[in-house]
């Protein structure tokens, strides 16, 4: 693994250096260049600027690993008033949400994990837009995975995301291609052992290929999470090859990052969804996509100092 990225994923764990950045003045202006704000109408007023431009949004209520009823049910409430607000702007058609079920319950008990997404859906059916649940680390795959399948018996347009570094996403990406199934692939933004995850990030792209192959080879609508260039462009090619027109598919990048890129490939006439966290948990949001793309250290920390 990426020594820098070693050290971010450490950091976040970290509350004295959270409570360091947290606090620091300018942290929260910088923040929003990967957060659209606090608020439902923060949220709601970037939607709707993505939206105009062309593109579409999944919108996250910052928040997880919750261990207390009454923040999941506050979760809860939070994307209830999130998809009125959509429904009342116009917008629900061209934005949905993504739930991390670790917000709403998942570490209490897997049922209440159930109800609370299945309140979600239920809001998001009648504002006639759909849900993609967020995968976490490995070690609550096996129940989102299961919470998922319980769900789409409802809805059965609930979103799933896989993770490319982890060495069994592939089996899961062919199980779970099927019709009518909606799939993110990503690459993974958490801390994981070796032995169930890919270390290498060489390893960790040739198995977001295999991965990627295996969405397009399937009948479900693949929605491939990526800002790589080469990535994209394969994904291109190969979707061409397995005749997958534009609108069978999509790519999916995080607010942003790359967004003239994003503007590029809807120009062209791609679906470009847009990842759009919001709310005042963000500060393991910002450590994993720094992980993810060290790169952005240097523009958070040049920020920094610059405002400082």
């Amino acid at each position: 693994m990426n020594p820098l990225r070693s050290l971010i994923l450490a950091a976040a764990g970290n509350h004295t250096i959270r409570r360091v950045v947290a606090g620091a003045p300018v942290s929260r202006d910088v923040v929003r260049r990967f957060v659209a704000g606090e608020t439902t109408a923060d949220a709601v007023a970037v939607t709707s600027k993505l939206v105009a431009s062309g593109l579409t949004v999944t919108l996250d209520y910052l928040g997880e690993d919750t261990t207390d009823a009454a923040l999941a049910e506050q979760t809860v409430h939070a994307y209830l008033e999130l998809l009125d607000a959509l429904e009342a702007q116009g917008l629900a058609e061209r934005a949905e949400v993504s739930v991390k079920l670790s917000a709403v319950g998942q570490l209490l008990d897997e049922r209440l994990a159930l109800e609370n997404a299945g309140r979600i859906c239920a809001a998001a059916q009648r504002c006639g837009t759909t849900v993609t649940l967020d995968m976490e680390d490995h070690t609550t795959t096996d129940s989102t995975l299961r919470v998922l399948a319980q769900l789409r018996e409802s809805w059965p347009w609930v979103g799933a995301v896989l993770q490319a570094y982890l060495r069994r996403t592939r089996d899961d990406c062919a199980r779970l291609s099927g019709p009518g199934s909606r799939v993110r692939l990503c690459k993974g933004a958490y801390a994981e052992p070796p032995d169930v995850a890919f270390a290498d990030a060489h390893e960790v792209d040739l198995s977001y290929v295999r991965c990627a192959l295996a969405l397009l080879s399937g009948d479900g609508y693949p929605m491939f999470a990526t800002h790589d260039p080469r990535l994209v462009r394969l994904i291109g090619e190969r979707a061409a090859a397995f005749e997958h027109k534009p609108g069978s598919f999509e790519f999916q990048m995080l607010y942003g990052v790359r967004p003239e890129e994003q503007l590029r490939l809807a120009q062209l006439g791609h679906t470009v969804r847009v990842y759009v966290p919001y709310g005042g948990e963000w500060y393991g949001y910002l450590m994993r996509r720094l992980a993810e793309r060290p790169s952005n250290t240097g523009f958070f920390l040049r920020s920094l100092a610059t405002r400082g």
